[in-house]
């Protein structure tokens, strides 16, 4: 008894230090990246050549950063947090319209809408560039910051629809049962008890959908054109363009790219564990 004891016990050492291990790798290969970015954003033009990629800045040189800010970076970031505030508020309110009859209700086209909805999911976006161009041509919201709120929100449904659709299952019908004994109908009820259940859900689409329409590239490049409406991942090329020679200037535009992204994620990220977790338990 005491020899298998024993052994499991070794046994869980050996587990727990393998995982361990990885863990330290999967943090390392993931974290060394961006620290790359930061220390080489500090180096002068020149200093990267010098004195080598891999070595820490000699002092923290911040001209890069001032540059890149006068050069029209915030305009670029503006544009990014408006095209992302407007494209999540309708995206999840879509969704969540969409997602509570499909979850709740029976009725005959159910399951073949739902069986719609996932399928759009395996649409590329590539082969929709060119209609969409032309539908924002005859619209004449082509080269405008609303050009690119459509392909977000109609990209972003599908599997909003689809997690949020299986999240709404798992909230138990006799919340709604109890509301409908006093007189709650279905409007109030999705209103006011519904959707306040769902937060979590909606907590963590927001998150995989704001990660995803922050870094999109294919339709700000081809529903704009001039630098005024161009979002932070248009910047990079841009900048890239403007710097080609100055690694370490095109290396300061992607820290403040990428910078409240990882932000988010960090004050957010208990959010969206619990989002993943909280429909997976019925009842």
């Amino acid at each position: 008894m005491e020899k298998q004891y024993a052994d499991s016990r070794f046994k869980s050492r050996i587990s727990w230090g393998v995982a361990i291990i990885l863990a330290v790798i999967v943090t390392f290969t993931s974290v060394m990246p961006f620290i790359f970015m930061v220390f080489n954003s500090f180096k002068g033009k020149f200093e990267m050549l010098t004195k080598g990629v891999f070595s820490p800045p000699e002092k923290l040189n911040f001209s890069n950063y001032q540059e890149v800010l006068d050069g029209g970076f915030v305009r670029y970031f503006g544009n990014s947090v408006f095209v992302l505030c407007i494209s999540l508020l309708l995206v999840l309110f879509i969704a969540a319209c969409a997602a509570y009859p499909l979850a709740r209700f029976k009725f005959r086209m159910n399951g073949f809408m739902y069986a719609l909805i996932v399928a759009c999911m395996a649409i590329p976006i590539h082969i929709t560039l060119i209609p969409v161009f032309q539908m924002t041509k005859s619209l004449g919201i082509y080269d405008t910051i609303w050009a690119m709120i459509g392909p977000n929100v109609a990209f972003a449904l599908p599997i909003s629809v689809f997690i949020l659709t299986s999240f709404m299952m798992g909230i138990p019908r006799e919340i709604e049962e109890s509301a409908e004994i006093d007189g709650c109908n279905k409007y109030r009820m999705f209103f006011t008890m519904i959707l306040p259940l769902a937060k979590p859900g909606l907590s963590t689409l927001a998150i995989y959908n704001g990660v995803n329409i922050w870094n999109e590239f294919s339709f700000a490049y081809t529903l704009t054109q001039s630098p005024k409406n161009r979002t932070l991942p248009l910047a990079v090329w841009d900048f890239q363009g403007q710097y080609s020679m100055n690694t370490p200037m095109i290396m300061s535009v992607l820290t403040l790219t990428v910078l409240p992204m990882i932000i988010l994620f960090i004050f957010a990220q208990d959010k969206l564990v619990k989002g993943m977790t909280a429909g997976a338990v019925k009842g």
